[in-house]
């Protein structure tokens, strides 16, 4: 019986959509492709060549909460994520199931990222791996508040129950505050460096101005939306002082300014351990 599916979201990329469903089929795994608004053939593609995928043909661009209407439409306890420029080992779901099944507080298992096609190792596995928080006696591996979504199975329940990933954010850096909802929660994320993903980055990715200014944007919404008011304000201050000198920085403070009115409906702070580790692991990062 299957217990893992894959979701992926997708938009306008299906060469490279295609190339990861062919690596994903080693896995036998159930997979939902929800495409956010393609002009290209994506959906009649991965109809025409691959008609075991179940292709989900939004009407606009959803961006993340793709990924949420992915992961109610799957019928696993677990669900993995990729992205149409990723995919996972062919061990990859018989490792995260046993230890999702032997660790019940584990809501979501961030796994070891090998980029192609150099083979290195995605920087940020070092900076799970090396985590201020620790590992604590009832998870896998190392405690972390981040993830890359490329690389992260969750437990359904756990995700379905901390909401999914956040519309005020759209996409980009959404897996930060998805982290901290989901330790609100009551579920732990962890760092496991025996379950492995494969990513070969996108040539269409944003890049430059834009994906900066989408990221700088996020992480301040991301402080706005669940941080004290004092850290909140602190951020704004630092990125208005930024943006006296960079253009990026600029768009960013005006781009969060108009999400205001949303972050306003949607803030509220998190339960005080939480927020102390996320204050360790700033101090970390110090």
């Amino acid at each position: 019986m299957d217990r893992t599916t894959v979701v992926i979201a997708t938009r306008d990329r299906a060469g490279e959509l295609a190339h990861t469903l062919g690596r994903l089929a080693e896995l036998d795994a159930p997979i939902i492709v929800m495409d956010n608004g393609s002009s290209d053939d994506t959906v009649r593609r991965v109809r025409r060549e691959f008609p075991r995928v179940e292709v989900v043909a939004l009407p606009g661009n959803a961006g993340a909460i793709a990924r949420n209407l992915g992961v109610r439409r799957a019928r696993t306890p677990y669900v993995a994520f990729c992205d149409d420029d990723s995919w996972w080992a062919p061990d990859a779901f018989d490792r995260a199931e046993e230890l999702f099944d032997r660790h019940p507080r584990l809501g979501l298992l961030a796994g070891r990222t090998v980029v192609e096609p150099s083979g290195r190792i995605d920087p940020i596995c070092r900076e799970m791996a090396d985590s201020a928080l620790g590992t604590p006696p009832d998870l896998p591996g190392p405690a972390v508040l981040g993830f890359l979504c490329c690389a992260a199975i969750v437990r359904r329940s756990a995700f379905l129950r901390a909401g999914g990933f956040h519309p005020v954010l759209f996409f980009r850096g959404e897996e930060r505050l998805f982290s901290w909802d989901l330790a609100a929660a009551g579920w732990a994320c962890a760092y496991v460096d025996a379950v492995v993903a494969h990513h070969q980055p996108s040539t269409s990715r944003p890049a430059g101005s834009a994906g900066r200014r989408t990221a700088l944007r996020n992480d301040l919404l991301t402080t706005w939306l669940r941080r004290p008011l004092p850290v909140a304000a602190s951020a704004a201050r630092a990125l208005a002082r930024s943006a006296l000198t960079d253009p990026d920085a600029r768009a960013a403070l005006a781009a969060a300014t108009l999400r205001l009115p949303a972050v306003v409906r949607h803030r509220h702070t998190l339960p005080a351990e939480v927020e102390r580790q996320i204050a360790r692991l700033h101090q970390g990062h110090a």
